[in-house]
């Protein structure tokens, strides 16, 4: 699930109850406000922080698995080389190639798992933080719903035309940074495997 996909489902899981709770208006008296959900990911100081973090965690995982595509990706060249112009009958027939095809095949598919491992990883941590981000987010958006007295709260992106006056993102950032600042970001681990 993309980002913005999963903060939109949180607002509108955040939102929904106070819409419900709302008293029914006539059209003339509702009070709308429209809300840029990837403004305020994008924009507020929690959000930028959040997201710079995970791209950190990101660059070291991706460091952790150079070192050995590298090195695998050497091999193979080596190999590649070794059995050019051989028949399949020559090559089994060459014990010490075989040993060294098959230590190489062992070693691609520790790297696959091992990447495999890590993308889970990542997964986990992205999605921590973004439920910390929307529980952070989350009082703030309900504080500035009940500041602006509103009935009615839309998607900056849903909407064909609001005015400046309805939009009620700046808001919502300003009071996220007052009180959120940062998002505490922590690569989750893969459980040690069991034998």
């Amino acid at each position: 699930m993309n980002k913005l996909k999963s903060l939109m489902i949180a607002v509108a899981i955040v939102i929904a109850p106070v819409v419900a709770a709302a008293p029914s208006a006539s059209a003339q008296g509702t009070v709308v406000v429209v809300i840029d959900q990837g403004k305020i990911l994008a924009d507020s100081k929690a959000g930028k922080d959040m997201l710079t973090k995970l791209k950190n965690i990101e660059t070291q995982i991706n460091s952790e698995l150079k070192g050995p595509a590298d090195a695998l990706s050497a091999e193979r060249k080596t190999l590649a080389t070794k059995v050019e112009g051989k028949t399949e009958q020559a090559v089994l027939a060459d014990a010490a190639l075989v040993t060294q095809i098959e230590g190489f095949q062992k070693k691609a598919n520790e790297l696959a798992a091992k990447r495999q491992v890590l993308s889970q990883e990542f997964a986990a941590t992205e999605q921590k933080a973004f439920v910390d981000f929307n529980k952070a987010l989350e009082p703030v958006l309900l504080e500035v719903i009940k500041e602006k007295n509103a009935q009615v709260v839309l998607y900056k992106n849903q909407v064909v035309f609001s005015a400046d006056n309805v939009d009620a993102t700046a808001a919502v950032i300003t009071k996220l940074d007052q009180k959120t600042p940062s998002i505490a970001v922590v690569r989750q681990r893969a459980p040690a495997p069991t034998n």
